[in-house]
């Protein structure tokens, strides 16, 4: 019996089939066409929030306070401001932020490269000029500090 009678590039009257071209990344490239989705747009068109660039209530306070939401930590399935790790954020009049947070404890896993990912996070919001991280242990975290809506996530209420 022949087996490679049935095999991909054999036909049945014993003529094999022609390879198909190479494909070329020129042929792929279509220059005349606009691109249809440029992945910077967005992060090129943003701009700073109007207002006054620091001060409590500010809204260049409020998107960094937004921007921290979308830390979560990673063995709670809450983000890290509404667990209550973050104590302060300050925004100054030269659009400098000072985040003053904990940890859950001193032997968190994440306890090295969490306040680099706040200050990195912190640091990307438009209109911020520069981010500092401030990690303290006193006073010491406890369910108390987590918001009602991380508590009724975490079935607390």
């Amino acid at each position: 019996m022949d087996t490679t009678r049935d095999l991909p590039g054999n036909d049945p009257s014993g003529m094999t089939a022609q390879k198909p071209p190479r494909a070329r990344v020129e042929d792929a490239v279509d220059t005349d066409a606009p691109r249809s989705r440029d992945y910077l747009d967005g992060f090129l068109a943003a701009r700073p929030p109007e207002g006054a660039p620091g001060g409590p209530g500010s809204d260049l306070q409020a998107a960094v306070i937004e921007a921290l939401r979308e830390i979560y930590d990673p063995e709670i399935p809450v983000n890290i401001y509404d667990l209550g790790l973050i104590y302060g954020v300050e925004v100054d009049d030269h659009s400098d932020v000072t985040i003053t947070m904990t940890l859950t404890t001193p032997h968190c896993p994440v306890a090295e490269t969490m306040p680099g990912e706040v200050e990195l996070r912190a640091s990307s919001v438009p209109g911020i000029r520069d981010a500092e991280v401030n990690l303290v242990w006193e006073p010491a975290w406890g369910p108390h500090k987590m918001s009602d809506e991380a508590r009724l996530e975490l079935g607390m209420l």
